[in-house]
């Protein structure tokens, strides 16, 4: 249900989508559909959790295994994992994002949706940009808070949206692009602990 609810809302956005299309296309009953999860609110909420955690395991992002190791590298090798993880989470998550951002304008619940999607990210980034700051002087004295506003911006999927699917850029070329604004905004200039 959520793999055809995910090619409807991708295709047509979310207000064109009905809950009968997505019950069609995903071959039930529309009251299995409804049984199931209620509104259609909630199906884009529970496939846009997927999306970003890329399995249905109740596991937070900060509690999976790649940002341990994250947190353990060096700063560079902190940030490369980071942009490198992101990469991976928006390339599938970023169309459904999309969805979510549009739908923003015109429906209260799912702007909603849309601003904890960013308080989310906002923790994670601040979770990063802390265990940055404790391993070394970020760059021009920022304080770990504006670390974390920098790296939201950066790996804003917005960016990565206008870059790689609107200007053309390989996601190899946003990775590389982004590791290197991140590392250039956030750590000082010689880093000698990376």
């Amino acid at each position: 249900m959520l793999a055809a609810a995910r090619v409807l809302f991708v295709r047509q956005g979310y207000v064109a989508t009905t809950m009968q299309a997505i019950a069609k296309e995903a071959g039930v009953a529309v009251q299995t559909l409804y049984f199931t999860f209620a509104t259609k609110r909630a199906i884009l909420k529970e496939l846009l959790d997927v999306e970003v955690a890329g399995d249905n395991a109740p596991v937070a992002t900060l509690d999976r295994p790649w940002v341990a190791q994250a947190m353990a590298a060096p700063p560079v090798e902190q940030i490369r994992l980071l942009v490198t993880e992101t990469a991976e989470i928006l390339a599938r998550v970023g169309p459904i994002l999309e969805v979510v951002r549009s739908a923003a304008t015109v429906d209260p619940e799912i702007a909603e949706l849309w601003r904890i999607n960013i308080e989310q990210r906002h923790t994670v980034m601040a979770t990063f940009a802390g265990a940055l700051s404790a391993k070394t002087t970020l760059r021009n004295g920022i304080n770990a808070l504006r670390a974390a506003d920098i790296m939201l911006a950066v790996l804003a999927p917005e960016v990565y949206h206008l870059l790689v699917h609107e200007r053309g850029w390989s996601a190899e070329e946003w990775l590389s692009w982004a590791t290197d604004a991140l590392t250039g905004q956030v750590l000082p200039a010689t880093d000698p602990s990376t």
